[in-house]
């Protein structure tokens, strides 16, 4: 017979589909609290796509003051304001010097483990999970429910049902879907009655129509130190340019409103800064100089001091200018027309998800009570610099906490009480020097 909500003669069985950060996770809250936890995941390995993430370097968190990093992510910063400050980022590194992996702090403020790697804190989180009872079934693709309520999974042995007394989902949201994360739940939740906002590529690319000559030359060439700005947004940072558009950091910060205009307008026009450290009378002036009978590109290399891809990327505009002002003005605001966005199997990440409406405060679903939700999985969207991770972090750890709460079971002692940020591991405490 299955035990009652609350009943603590027995530990609660708990099914967790999708082995991400956000399921690993509430996975470690969940067996610290004497839960029976399992884990279930489609691909062969858990955390692929944290392991990719991490690849150039695991950008864990980020160490802004509470206003500006609260406000990355946009509409839904109200509502995951209170999960995040139960979660900090203080805590997050907290939690991952405990696993044996110092961290340290980049010059741009983003938060990278000390070996700048994520396969040694993801074994050492595994290794802990082991510890703490976690069981791992991998190759288990997720089916829905029956009609008693039991999940039902795909596995290597064939079809089978697992009863729990609560459920975390957290199988991300549609981006790299290679990777594990296809989006394939949304129409097993919408017939469950769960709205759904549509899934879309954040954190992507733009689409561009270069000519065939600049597309041959110049894919794959970096723009470096350049501004890219939409109406009133405007972002500082790298691009790179490939053969259907331009990609990159830049790119990525700008491509929620890219996104949005292009779905309005059926086109966007991006202008690219090419020197935003030099003003445009002070370039007018550099140009001007410029030795009689010099060639274009010898002027654009030494008075604007522009690499050859930025220089080319000028002449995609047209015939340029010979007056220094208008070249120097078109230096500084060239337009480029983007045609679309990168499909979401390039994108970093999704935008779109389960509605907050659909969850109750502790991110239980109302259509399937006993049923939690977190990470990707939920309608929210953020930059990369760390805040993609410290969101799904944090959501998994409410989840799981909501988890806890409606068995009436206790916290473990180490995640019991408000956290205080900076109190553990010796981390200062940044998130409470608020400079909004």
């Amino acid at each position: 017979m299955t035990p009652k909500v609350g009943d603590d003669s027995r530990n609660p069985r708990i099914a967790i589909v999708g082995a991400g950060p956000a399921g690993l996770m509430a996975a470690e809250l969940l067996a610290g609290a004497g839960c029976a936890v399992t884990l279930y995941d489609r691909m062969p390995s858990p955390a692929r796509k944290f392991l990719i993430a991490g690849r150039g370097g695991l950008n864990l968190t980020h160490s802004e003051p509470r206003a500006p990093f609260l406000a990355r992510y946009g509409t839904a910063a109200d509502w995951l304001a209170p999960l995040i400050d139960a979660f900090p980022p203080a805590r997050l590194r907290a939690w991952a010097e405990g696993l044996g992996e110092p961290i340290f702090v980049g010059s741009s403020g983003r938060v990278f483990p000390r070996s700048f790697k994520a396969s040694p804190l993801l074994r050492a989180w595994l290794a802990r999970l082991d510890s703490l009872g976690v069981v791992l079934k991998s190759r288990h693709r997720w089916l829905g429910w029956n009609r008693e309520g039991a999940l039902r999974f795909a596995g290597p042995e064939g079809e089978m049902e697992v009863a729990a007394d609560a459920v975390l989902l957290a199988l991300g949201g549609a981006s790299w879907p290679r990777l594990g994360s296809d989006g394939s739940w949304a129409d097993l939740l919408w017939e469950q009655g769960v709205e759904i906002a549509p899934l879309r590529p954040a954190n992507s690319g733009v689409r561009i129509d270069w000519s065939a000559p600049f597309r041959a030359r110049f894919a794959g060439a970096p723009l470096k130190r350049i501004a890219l700005s939409l109406g009133e947004a405007r972002v500082r940072g790298e691009a790179m340019i490939d053969g259907a558009g331009l990609e990159g950091g830049a790119v990525y910060a700008l491509s929620a409103v890219l996104r949005e205009a292009i779905a309005v307008h059926g086109t966007a026009i991006l202008h690219i800064d090419l020197r935003p450290d030099v003003a445009a009378d002070a370039l007018a002036a550099r140009l001007a100089a410029s030795r009689k009978g010099e060639s274009m590109s010898n002027r654009l290399r030494k008075a604007a001091g522009l690499s050859p891809a930025a220089a080319g990327l000028l002449r995609e505009a047209g015939p340029l200018p010979a007056d220094p002002a208008a070249l120097a003005h078109l230096v500084k605001a060239l337009p480029l027309t983007a045609t679309g966005m990168a499909g979401l199997e390039r994108a970093i990440s999704t935008a779109g998800g389960v509605t907050r409406a659909m969850m109750d405060d502790q991110l239980m679903l109302k259509a399937r009570p006993g049923v939690f939700m977190a990470g990707e999985m939920l309608d929210w969207e953020a930059p990369t610099g760390g805040y993609l991770l410290q969101a799904s972090f944090a959501t998994g750890h409410a989840a799981a906490c909501g988890m806890l709460a409606r068995l009436g079971r206790t916290m473990p002692e180490r995640w019991s009480g408000r956290w205080e940020a900076g109190e553990a591991a010796g981390i200062a405490g940044e998130w409470s020097r608020d400079d909004g």
